[in-house]
């Protein structure tokens, strides 16, 4: 499932609102370029978010229950927002993890006898 930032409609009372900046980028970049940062999230982060919005949701099992969930809008949303804050935080941190252990393991062992 790709993001289609042109499909998003921001209501408020029947309203639209003016549309943000991060928006309006999203709107501009070309659909390769959001499938290719959405395929970059690694394993170990989509399973950290799958759990934060099992968490969320509730985790019935699937095989026992037949599970349907509703929400407004406003909730929704929300559990979205959250889930993608989540994912860039973890994946920044990721990165600063494999920066941290490229640079620890390209400095010389100065306790090593050659």
């Amino acid at each position: 499932m790709a993001f289609d930032p042109d499909s998003i409609n921001f209501l408020n009372d029947g309203e639209a609102v003016d549309t943000n900046a991060l928006l309006k980028y999203l709107q501009h970049q070309p659909p390769e370029v959001l499938e290719r940062i959405a395929r970059s999230v690694s394993p170990q982060v989509k399973q950290i978010i799958s759990h934060n919005v099992q968490g969320l949701v509730g985790v019935l099992p699937g095989e026992a229950f037949n599970i349907k969930i509703s929400t407004d809008r406003e909730n929704l949303a929300g559990m979205l927002a959250s889930a993608m804050l989540t994912g860039y935080f973890l994946r920044q941190m990721e990165q600063r993890m494999e920066l941290e252990t490229s640079i620890f393991d390209s400095l010389p062992s100065f306790g090593d006898d050659d």
